[in-house]
């Protein structure tokens, strides 16, 4: 162990980032354990029609679960960026991955609602570190050419984690007869990631741009310091924010609830609308790839965002009128996934051009955090609906939320276009 850690703590080498192999090993890493945190975000809502047949709760209850999630996440994640900005990011990762394996086994075993509950709050222990971390590493990694498919590639994972969830559990359980087992096959999988990056963690070594820009900090350290929390005055951290919310609000009724108002409201059975999830996921990974050459070829990032998410919504809304086939409502819900993909990659470009220099690690965890409220405060309103048939309103409730985003990620562009204007000013 001492050998491990002395290997560990050397300092990297700058010459090893930049090359396409480095970038490469770094992006597959961190998507990787991203993909972990979104497929952790599932692990107990695929199984919520095998926990009720067996505990006899109601969608109402279950949500809570989901809320409890997102609480300890949305908390963890604002104090998170401090955490990663002054201890690095890749011993964090190596505790959140641990904290999910800790999250299956408890699931695994649980014959509480009570121990469900602290199953959730592990793994939401484990998610809330994850934007942070990751966004942290790919900034300070990654040659600048290729960041923007260091985002894409993020996002694509993030997308297919939330693919893979529903299947991987729902598919267990169907074929070992066992909920538990799939918790703890869940638990498993994340003990396999975490090994993969503690063998791979020089690629994950984030000090490196610290200590290049050491002689930087040092020169500065003459001039006045800016506290620590100066950044939360900056209105676009908190336009950010809120685009994350009203997002995140869209994404939690596609995710947990999406698959029973299809069944409810089209007369779809169970088996066939237990796939929206992952059609949905799916089309968002392929809008992300797509996403990831549009961010180094548009200026105003806000304009792809709008029109992408505006499509989206208008899907959802289509969906929620009834007017459609069964089978073709599937299909477009699951489409709708292209517009939100698309926006993705944008999307992160954005914050990272609204943070100002040295806070990424805080921002990213301020920022992100809008997306655990908004999965926290949008489960119960959403199970709420469907425990009294209203759901239709799932798939409204989805489009409005798209449509409040475009309004946040606006202001926040306009914002972003006017500091450079000024910028560019001065100087003359």
């Amino acid at each position: 162990m001492t050998t491990n850690t002395t290997t560990s703590n050397a300092a990297p080498d700058p010459s090893a980032l930049g090359s396409l192999r480095q970038d490469s090993r770094t992006i597959g890493l961190v998507g990787l354990a991203h993909g972990s945190s979104h497929f952790f975000h599932l692990l107990l809502p695929p199984l919520f029609p095998w926990l009720i047949a067996d505990f006899g709760f109601s969608y109402s209850e279950l949500s809570v679960l989901v809320s409890a999630f997102f609480i300890v996440s949305g908390v963890g994640q604002a104090l998170a960026g401090f955490v990663v900005d002054r201890f690095g990011a890749r011993p964090i990762m190596f505790a959140a991955l641990s904290s999910f394996a800790v999250a299956g086994v408890i699931a695994g075993t649980a014959n509480s609602y009570a121990q469900l509950m602290l199953a959730a709050i592990f793994a939401g222990l484990g998610n809330a570190p994850f934007h942070p971390v990751d966004f942290t590493i790919l900034n300070k990694r990654l040659s600048p050419q290729r960041l923007g498919h260091g985002f894409s590639v993020h996002g694509l994972s993030g997308n297919l984690g939330w693919a893979a969830a529903p299947v991987f559990m729902a598919g267990i359980t169907s074929a070992t007869g066992s909920w538990r087992m799939a918790c703890l096959c869940g638990a498993a999988l994340a003990a396999i990631i975490l090994t993969i990056m503690v063998i791979n963690r020089d690629a994950l070594d984030d000090r490196v741009s610290l200590a290049s820009a050491a002689p930087k900090a040092a020169g500065a350290a003459a001039g006045p310091q800016e506290h620590p929390m100066a950044f939360l005055k900056l209105p676009s951290v908190w336009l950010c924010f809120s685009f994350f919310f009203w997002t995140t609000c869209a994404m939690s009724a596609i995710q947990s609830f999406s698959s029973p108002a299809l069944q409810q409201l089209y007369g779809l059975p169970a088996s066939i609308t237990a796939y929206v999830v992952t059609g949905y996921m799916l089309f968002g990974a392929a809008g992300m790839v797509l996403g990831g050459f549009l961010v180094g070829r548009v200026e105003r990032l806000e304009k792809v965002i709008s029109a992408c998410l505006l499509f989206s919504g208008i899907l959802l809304a289509l969906v929620g009128t009834g007017w459609l086939p069964g089978y073709v409502a599937l299909g477009v819900a699951a489409l709708a996934g292209i517009g939100t993909g698309l926006a993705g990659p944008s999307r992160d470009m954005l914050v990272k051009r609204a943070a100002p220099p040295g806070a990424t690690g805080r921002v990213y965890g301020t920022v992100y955090s809008g997306l655990d409220l908004g999965f926290c405060l949008a489960a119960p309103v959403f199970g709420y609906m469907l425990d009294h048939h209203m759901n239709a309103g799932v798939f409204f409730g989805a489009a409005v939320g798209m449509v409040l985003s475009v309004v946040s990620a606006g202001f926040v562009g306009a914002g972003v276009a006017a500091r450079k204007q000024k910028a560019a000013v001065v100087p003359a």
